[in-house]
């Protein structure tokens, strides 16, 4: 019986932490396993701001998810946001010692691993180094220099940088949940795995998701990430400003947002008011609902504000850098009626909104096909390129339990002593397979997961 390659995504969030586990099916496509969806307590912004609450609300989400799908969850793949994150660009080149032997992935590897001594501020460590465009001995719009011959081997980066501190504490709270974790990448990069298609990545897109506390941007050209950004500004403020506005409890501040909520105040008529409860026996409080969306249209356009800034930093009005495809809306804050319309009238750019069902099975539940999942689809489909058992069988899980728990009993100490033997034996025969096949497929972003590894572990 072949074996199964169950992944699994964890979505830490400000408003939500997302647990899904999944894998692919006979047709390449991907078939969701179960889904774990916890209210989040300790995130504010994207960024850690209550260790003991995440934990909390990760394993309530792990739990969840293992009990929907029968799978034990042993190690997950984890978006990175937060207003920490940051974004350079950086061009580097090596000089090759054999300019007759033709160019390999050790090359490339020794390239990027320069440009990851880059100094960077105070507190500050490198996520992410993505190449772009290659050139070697000067013959430039190299997109694959492997097996080509040349002596000088450039490329230009696109290095996404983040606050050490910041993503240690999410490795803490993913190894007090009592998980491993497997892998970190940028949330708009997992969201733009589910949402976009490669012809839209070659034209030029734009990805916004708004998420609860902060919208993420990705912007690609010719089929390579040009551009990230993280804004802190999400569908919670808009929350707080109907809370502030209207005077109610934030509760029914968001659940007027999702069911009456507009981001364009013409569609409402003047007579249009919905009845909010009042708090213990009050009177109840009538709201216009034109007032209401003035409030949401507000808030909304200065979040696409600040995102349009970074599109023309990106310098979208060259030609050779259009955005053909134009922009891509998906995250929860992309359920708003009308955000399509004002988005589209703001920057002039053709709009749509990205779900993540072109990579799902036919027979996937209708929700997780929500934009509210995006990032969680594409934090399963990169935990899939890792090739690792994430998660096992739960009928699998117990009798190896019945053993364990019978052999003290039964056997007497001593034979504890071959047990670690054995165990050492198989670690290290792991360990020489491992390191082989490490040095030639693990780029620095794996090397980057197993440094918090070390950190957590030294800490500890």
């Amino acid at each position: 019986m072949e074996k199964e390659n169950i992944a699994v995504g964890l979505d830490i969030g400000t408003t939500k932490i997302v647990a899904m586990i999944g894998k692919k099916n006979e047709y390449g496509k991907l078939e969701i396993l179960g889904v774990g969806k916890s209210k989040s307590l300790g995130v504010a912004r994207g960024v850690v701001n209550n260790i003991t609450q995440t934990i909390q609300s990760i394993q309530q989400a792990i739990h969840e998810a293992e009990n929907n799908s029968g799978y034990k969850i042993k190690d997950v793949v984890v978006g990175i946001a937060g207003q920490h994150i940051r974004s350079i660009q950086h061009t580097d080149y090596i000089s090759r010692h054999n300019p007759e032997e033709v160019i390999g992935g050790d090359d490339i590897q020794l390239l990027i691993d320069q440009v990851n001594k880059l100094a960077m501020l105070p507190g500050e460590e490198i996520i992410h180094v993505l190449p772009q465009e290659f050139k070697i001995d000067g013959q430039s719009e190299i997109k694959e220099p492997i097996g080509m011959y040349g002596g000088r081997l450039e490329s230009s980066f696109h290095v996404v940088v983040g606050q050490a501190s910041s993503i240690r504490n999410v490795g803490r709270c993913i190894q007090s949940s009592g998980i491993e974790l497997s892998g970190l990448t940028l949330e708009p990069l997992a969201s733009a795995d589910a949402v976009l298609s490669q012809e839209e990545k070659e034209a030029g897109v734009a990805l916004i998701d708004i998420g609860g506390g902060t919208t993420d941007l990705a912007i690609f050209k010719d089929g390579i990430i040009r551009h990230t950004a993280v804004i802190p500004f999400g569908g919670n403020v808009i929350t707080d400003d109907i809370k502030e506005g209207c005077s109610i409890i934030e509760k029914q501040a968001e659940l007027l947002k999702v069911k009456f909520g507009s981001a364009w105040p013409g569609e409402n008529k003047d007579n249009e008011i919905v009845s909010i409860p009042g708090l213990r026996g009050r009177e109840p409080k009538e709201i216009s609902l034109k007032n209401l969306s003035k409030i949401i249209h507000a808030r909304v356009v200065e979040i696409v504000d600040q995102v349009f800034t970074e599109v023309k930093a990106y310098g979208h009005e060259d030609p050779r850098k259009k955005l053909i495809a134009g922009i891509v809306l998906t995250g929860g804050g992309a359920q708003l009626k009308h955000i399509k319309q004002l988005v589209e009238y703001i920057t002039g750019m053709d709009t749509r909104i990205g779900y993540p069902n072109e990579h799902l099975a036919g027979n996937s539940d209708e929700e997780i096909s929500s934009p509210l999942y995006a990032t969680a689809v594409g934090l399963v489909m990169k935990s899939i390129e890792n090739n690792s058992q994430s998660a096992i069988r739960l009928d699998a899980v117990v009798e190896p339990k019945v053993v364990a728990y019978r052999a003290p009993v039964i056997q007497s100490p001593v034979y504890e002593i071959p047990e670690k033997v054995d165990e050492e034996e198989e670690q290290n025969s792991n360990e020489k397979h491992n390191s082989t096949v490490n040095r030639i497929q693990r780029n620095f972003f794996d090397r980057y997961v197993d440094k918090i590894k070390d950190f957590l572990d030294n800490a500890e």
